[in-house]
């Protein structure tokens, strides 16, 4: 990974560099002319790698070179899990990268001697060092490389200063800024969703095409019964294509007067696929014991890949589709829900499943999601979300308010007083009789195929079982739905009305703000009139 790294960013910077020296003859005014922006810390090597390239191929010394690298370079962080914040092995830089390690240890020699005079305390600073127990620590590296560090959603970046990175948000706050993360509109509005897009531009202009604030425009019709009934045949036609491609692609029929219920994304344990799943099994359960009373009927729909060598989440998506095939060889359950797992899933495929999604399922235990896209995705084309107080659903609830949003689950800071007290799945399991009931399910298997491991997972052993709380969110979790499905069948005018706000308040969503975000705050770049 590490001459993965080096040699895309060394190809990178020495091209950047070469170009600039093409057209300006002079490095003087390199940080004036040139934005580099880090994406998480694979790219991190570009800090030691300029240098190197300004001090050994042109001369420059340390402060002239080290103030053109400060200047050009800015670094966003995009979660707070590890893959994100990544570490290497100190001797294997030494002995694959000796120049570049040689540099890395003065850019943290001159660092930890800057901030000891400041706060005249040398082991305060060594807590922001570079190097610690045999680990190069890439994050660290970043930041002090940079003019700017942010998050992409505003609870993400109240995280990163509050916890990750506290010390140094405590060392420089002012190089700290959010930017939030944004969608294509075009694509995903006007490009996926044909039919919701002639239909705005015919009710509110097509200015919102350039100017995605203009949805809001929307919010006047929002009782409006030929509008309100519009947007639901527009989704049910949209409903009606993905379950051609669901026929076509799995062979699946799906029931369209069902609701959509649908998550989509990459498959990481903190993403909790599984909490929906533990929800499906206890209505599989319910609907085997015969209390159907409160069950309606539903369509769940995912798609997700999951990394290569992430064994946890490939049984996730196996269970998921041991599920599938269980409901669709079960006339009775059948009857009730049904469940897809969808395959490949790609953009291509996600521009026909969103415009017909209908529950957003957007359930990551709070703390963990930096952003999340797809949410902003679904709200655009009429789905409601169902979610945490987490990443970007915290400012979709502030776009929306909380009436139009299934809101469920701890907060962040309360995840975190819950690990400080000692999280025990075992004493939700005891106290919980569906619980119970759906481990019982699990370990009996599913499709000819045991689930013991999952269950094993989720109760723990000698490691903390469910690290994503689960079963913390579950009851929660249970009653929002509840709450969501109650709506869908008795109050579909209603459910029409909370749809139509979150169409009409993702523009602020839109990439273009964004990219004009940090294009004015962080890379000082002005449009061309």
């Amino acid at each position: 990974r590490l001459k993965q790294q080096y040699f895309l960013v060394s190809a990178s910077a020495q091209n950047i560099v070469n170009c600039h020296m093409k057209k300006y003859k002079t490095l003087d005014n390199f940080s004036n002319k040139n934005a580099i922006h880090i994406n998480d810390t694979h790219p991190a090597l570009v800090i030691p790698e300029l240098m190197r390239i300004f001090m050994d191929e042109y001369g420059l010394s340390w402060e002239e070179a080290w103030n053109q690298v400060y200047e050009s370079v800015s670094y966003t962080n995009h979660t707070v899990m590890k893959e994100a914040l990544e570490t290497f092995d100190e001797t294997i830089i030494q002995t694959k990268l000796p120049r570049i390690y040689a540099i890395i240890k003065e850019i943290d020699r001159r660092f930890i001697e800057e901030a000891k005079a400041v706060y005249k305390d040398h082991d305060k600073a060594l807590n922001m060092s570079i190097f610690g127990y045999g680990k190069v620590n890439m994050a660290n590296l970043c930041i002090m490389g940079s003019h700017s560090v942010n998050g992409v959603a505003r609870l993400h970046s109240e995280i990163l200063k509050r916890t990750v990175f506290k010390n140094f948000y405590d060392y420089s706050p002012d190089k700290f800024m959010n930017v939030t993360n944004g969608i294509t509109h075009r694509r995903w509005l006007n490009q996926a969703n044909p039919l919701l897009a002639a239909f705005l531009d015919h009710l509110i202009g097509r200015e919102y095409r350039r100017t995605p604030e203009k949805l809001s425009l929307l919010k006047q019709y929002k009782d409006d019964d030929v509008v309100l009934n519009k947007l639901d045949e527009i989704k049910h036609l949209n409903k009606v294509k993905l379950a051609r491609y669901v026929r076509d692609n799995n062979h699946i029929d799906l029931n369209i007067d069902s609701i959509f219920n649908i998550q989509v994304k990459r498959l990481h344990e903190y993403k909790r696929q599984l909490l929906n799943v533990l929800r499906i099994i206890s209505i599989i359960i319910d609907i085997n014991e015969g209390n159907t009373s409160k069950i309606v009927p539903e369509t769940f729909i995912f798609g997700a890949k999951a990394a290569p060598g992430y064994y946890r989440a490939k049984e996730i998506i196996q269970l998921i589709y041991a599920l599938s095939e269980y409901v669709n060889k079960n006339t009775y359950v059948k009857k009730y829900i049904n469940v897809v797992f969808l395959e490949n899933y790609s953009v291509s495929s996600a521009e026909i499943i969103i415009p017909a999604g209908e529950l957003s399922q957007q359930i990551s235990l709070a703390g963990k999601e930096a952003s999340g896209t797809g949410n902003m995705k679904f709200m655009l084309n009429g789905a409601i979300t169902i979610g945490t107080y987490d990443g970007a659903n915290v400012e979709i609830i502030n776009q929306v308010g909380e009436d139009n949003f299934f809101l469920f689950g701890m907060k962040d800071y309360q995840v975190e007083e819950l690990w400080k007290k000692g999280y025990s799945s075992v004493s939700y399991y005891q106290k919980n009789e569906k619980l119970r009931k759906i481990i019982d399910f699990l370990n009996k298997g599913i499709a000819g195929k045991s689930f013991e491991s999952i269950s094993k997972y989720l109760l723990g052993g000698p490691v903390v079982g469910d690290p994503y709380m689960c079963f913390a969110d579950f009851d929660s979790y249970m009653e929002v739905h509840e709450k969501a499905s109650s709506l869908y069948y008795k109050d579909k005018r209603k459910w029409n009305q909370m749809s139509l706000i979150n169409i009409a308040s993702a523009g602020i969503f839109s990439s273009d703000r964004t990219i004009e975000e940090y294009a004015g705050n962080i890379w000082g770049i002005k449009p061309v009139d």
